[in-house]
């Protein structure tokens, strides 16, 4: 037991600590939006990186909607006394609480998905309970990974490639948000393959493999890996900068696995998602992606704005053939038309032009966002009791 009062701690984008019972309820309020339903099958389903953005959602509609069975996978660390444990795992134990109350069938690993071990124990545990898995979901985001084959830890850069990047951000240094300037110098070749090591499509590829040599694919499995586009306004350090770079390799590994034995034997495809902007620890550690961000909200209001949990039914809806898919020339699922619509795209570039009006007009999207930001640790969350001693040190669920 570790039942302590705690405040926020927080540095601009940065909260180094997390709230159990605004955490809890965050997954509770996603969880309320997702209509359910009943009948139907129940496919198995390996979610890596469910404890948070678009893994989380992806997560909470597959079993709100569609009876998932499965494993959820992600990294989290436990309280330490010192410091709480991270959002992520008072995430999980939400979410097993819900899933338990509703009947569903999941389980939940907290370990490092990059590594040989953890695709050994997880087609151990599928074996045990599940067998063959329908799907998998690829979202993980992390800022290095351990080469299982070399041993190599690459770490990922946000860097603009070939040139330096220098554009409009917002600054939570003060007492209100202001606008300042990022300025990035260009990343090198190595720090772009180091980059693509991370987060491009490697580990995926393997866990496709891994799960194919342990004869654990379904027929007609479907695996998918989740992945941005965004405007031209943040192409420059993203798009076009050592993220994109990545972005490609994951993509072009959804070509490669679809044309690859592993899938064709089982009449399976591989797909990446591109879903739309979304507040999430990843991008908000991006330059600029703040401030388009809540330019973007300013513009299309709570309505126009679709949170991962709308996006995430809908891409349920797609893969289950509730709907049609979504294909771009390319061959990627979309969920972002909502965002790059021209004119929203039009009315965005207009505040971009001169972004210290333009947050004069979307102060109330920077507020929006730097309230969203807090909720990612519990923090700030409407329904939630602070100021008062709360258990910290939250078991992970039991599996």
């Amino acid at each position: 037991m570790s039942l302590r009062q705690i405040e926020p701690k927080q540095r601009g984008f940065l909260v180094v600590n997390s709230h159990p019972e605004g955490a809890a309820q965050t997954v509770h309020r996603m969880w309320d939006g997702i209509p359910a339903r009943s009948g139907g099958r129940r496919p198995v389903a390996l979610i890596l990186g469910h404890s948070a953005g678009y893994g989380l959602a992806t997560l909470l509609a597959g079993l709100r909607q569609h009876g998932i069975r499965g494993i959820g996978v992600a990294f989290e660390a436990a309280d330490t006394g010192r410091r709480t444990a991270t959002a992520g795992w008072y995430r999980t134990e939400a979410t097993a609480q819900l899933a338990a109350a509703a009947d569903h069938d999941i389980r939940f690993v907290n370990t490092d998905a990059f590594s040989a071990d953890a695709k050994t124990e997880i087609a151990d545990l599928l074996e045990q309970h599940y067998g063959q898995v329908d799907y998998l979901v690829y979202s993980l985001a992390a800022p290095r990974r351990t080469d299982p084959a070399t041993g190599i830890v690459h770490h990922s850069v946000i860097k603009p490639l070939g040139a330096p990047y220098e554009a409009p951000a917002l600054d939570f240094s003060g007492t209100d948000p202001q606008v300042s300037r990022a300025r990035i110098a260009a990343g090198t070749e190595d720090e772009a393959r180091a980059t693509v090591a991370v987060m491009g499509g490697d580990d995926w590829h393997l866990w496709v493999r891994a799960l194919a040599a342990r004869q654990l694919l379904a027929d007609g499995f479907t695996t998918v890996a989740l992945t941005y586009v965004g405007s031209e306004v943040t192409a420059p350090v993203y798009r076009q900068g050592t993220i994109g770079a990545a972005k490609e390799h994951l993509e072009q590994t959804a070509h490669d696995l679809n044309s690859s034995t592993l899938l064709k034997e089982k009449d399976g495809r591989a797909f990446t998602v591109v879903a739309g902007a979304a507040v999430t620890q990843a991008s908000s550690a991006i330059p600029s992606i703040a401030l388009y961000t809540a330019f973007l909200r300013t513009v299309l209001g709570e309505a126009g704005f679709r949170t991962t949990t709308e996006q995430a039914i809908d891409l349920w809806d797609q893969l289950e053939g509730r709907t049609p898919l979504v294909l771009d020339e390319a061959g990627r699922i979309r969920l972002d038309g909502w965002e790059l619509d021209d004119q929203v795209q039009d009315r965005v570039r207009r505040l971009w032009a001169d972004p210290e009006r333009g947050l004069e007009e979307a102060r109330s999207g920077a507020d929006w966002f730097m309230s969203q930001v807090q909720e990612l640790y519990g923090w700030g969350v409407d329904g939630t009791v602070y100021g008062q001693p709360v258990e910290t040190d939250v078991p992970w669920p039991r599996r």
